[in-house]
């Protein structure tokens, strides 16, 4: 039996710890206490309860929509652009010269930029309150249905004036709602067309956008007399329209339970969302570019080309804009649909109004004028037709499909406040409408090479 020495015998491991020392000091550790990690010291992750975000193709819709339906957005964007385009760019130019015969071009100045700020500002506004908006017959119809019968009332009112604010206050209202029924019946699409089929629909309603200014010209000029009768059957037409758009049968909104629109929902960060950005520096600059090619065309064709009738020579080469639209629009969104490719035709597109801009750079002949006008029209059928269905393929999400693209709207608009400022500036210069042609080549040339930079769409 051996005896109990009183020491007890320990074995050294190989690291030369004590027993029960810790790795940290090697001094021992308290009965009871918690051996340390051998891992580095580092803070636990903070919790935070992120809002749920569906990404923009988890909502696509799948069922493909019928000529019925496409026919009545085409009845819809043509009785909007009918009241629009008209409007702004023949009554409400005669209506300042009633006015203001002395200072026309500044008042029509005044009132085409407030009533651009206000377009730009509803579109985004009005879109995104139609995101949030849940009512048994959807969330896109109150807005189309208050838009017309806003923009009519609008065009009632500036019909009604007599002073230059009068004009504009009731322009600016027109404005607010012409936009609101825009911003609704754009986002229309991406909530009920599937991708394969959004080019094609997109190509059909751009045939309309461009018939409303020739038969809304025709219309005001033929069947009305005076500006007063042109606003108010332009407005009148623009509510008849919509009706059949309104009455399609449609399933009734999600009760999804969405906080106001805040300012900072209205900014889109082209870093998180680097395809939508370049979609929307792409139709900037295409848009600034056409904006410059028609702006001084009356101008252009009287003192450049020498044309003995200039009201004439636009009304021709409308026609041929609109006939050069009307035959590549739709064929390009078929194209587009079938091929699943929609970069390569924006660029094209944008290149061919690019190029009908050169001509009327090089020379100053009516010929050139017209083939440039068949030219541009048939790039910008193919522009538009494919150009809106990829914008509807990289919103940042589904739930904030009116409010995304009614920021695109955007890049449409401010061509148009910005593009008089720049041309006029061009135009007094020594090198005239030649600089000012070759600055609209190469504004849409840009714009074409920026779609290549959209990565997720071919």
């Amino acid at each position: 039996m051996k005896r109990y020495s009183g020491r007890r015998k320990f074995r050294i491991p190989a690291d030369g710890r004590r027993p029960g020392a810790s790795i940290e000091s090697g001094r021992p550790r308290a009965a009871g206490a918690r051996p340390l990690s051998t891992e580095p010291n580092r803070e636990p992750p903070m919790r935070t309860e992120q809002p749920h975000v569906r990404d923009s193709t988890a909502d696509e819709p799948s069922e493909a929509v019928g000529r019925g339906w496409t026919a009545r957005l085409m009845l819809l964007h043509f009785g909007l652009y009918l009241a629009l385009l008209p409007s702004a760019q023949i009554l409400l130019a005669e209506h300042m010269a009633e006015v203001a015969p002395v200072s026309k071009e500044a008042a029509l100045g005044w009132a085409t930029g407030f009533g651009a700020l206000v377009a730009v500002v509803t579109n985004p506004v009005a879109g995104a309150l139609s995101d949030r908006t849940t009512t048994r017959i959807g969330r896109r119809r109150p807005w189309i249905a208050g838009g017309a019968a806003v923009g009519a009332l609008g065009l009632a009112l500036t019909a009604a004036q007599s002073t230059v604010t009068g004009v504009t206050v009731g322009w600016c209202l027109a404005q607010v709602g012409l936009n609101a029924q825009l911003a609704a019946a754009v986002a229309a699409v991406p909530d009920r067309v599937p991708v394969r089929q959004r080019a094609s629909v997109s190509g059909s309603v751009a045939i309309p956008q461009a018939l409303g200014l020739v038969i809304g010209a025709a219309l005001i000029t033929t069947v009305v007399t005076g500006t007063a009768g042109g606003y108010l059957l332009l407005g009148g037409l623009a509510m008849v329209c919509a009706l059949p758009f309104l009455l399609l049968p449609e399933p009734p909104s999600r009760p999804v339970v969405r906080a106001r629109p805040r300012l900072r929902d209205f900014w889109v960060s082209p870093r998180a969302h680097p395809d939508y950005g370049w979609a929307w520096a792409t139709r900037f600059l295409v848009n600034v570019g056409n904006s410059l090619g028609t702006l001084y065309l009356l101008y252009y064709l009287k003192d450049a080309v020498g044309h003995t009738d200039p009201e004439r020579g636009v009304l021709i080469l409308t026609g041929l804009y609109t006939a050069g639209l009307a035959a590549t629009s739709f064929a390009a969104g078929v194209v587009s649909d079938r091929l699943g490719r929609r970069r390569p035709l924006v660029a094209a597109g944008a290149l061919m109004m690019s190029l009908s801009a050169l001509l009327m750079a090089s020379t100053h002949t009516w010929t050139t004028a017209m083939g440039a006008a068949t030219l541009v029209g048939m790039g910008l059928g193919i522009y538009i037709a494919t150009e809106q269905a990829l914008l509807t393929e990289v919103l940042p999400q589904s739930a904030d499909r009116g409010k995304d693209l009614g920021l695109l709207n955007a890049a449409n608009t401010i061509p148009q406040v910005l593009s008089p400022v720049l041309g006029a500036f061009v135009v007094t210069g020594a090198d005239g409408y030649t600089a000012l042609y070759l600055i609209s080549a190469g504004t849409g040339a840009l714009g074409a090479a920026l779609v290549w930079r959209i990565r997720s769409v071919r």
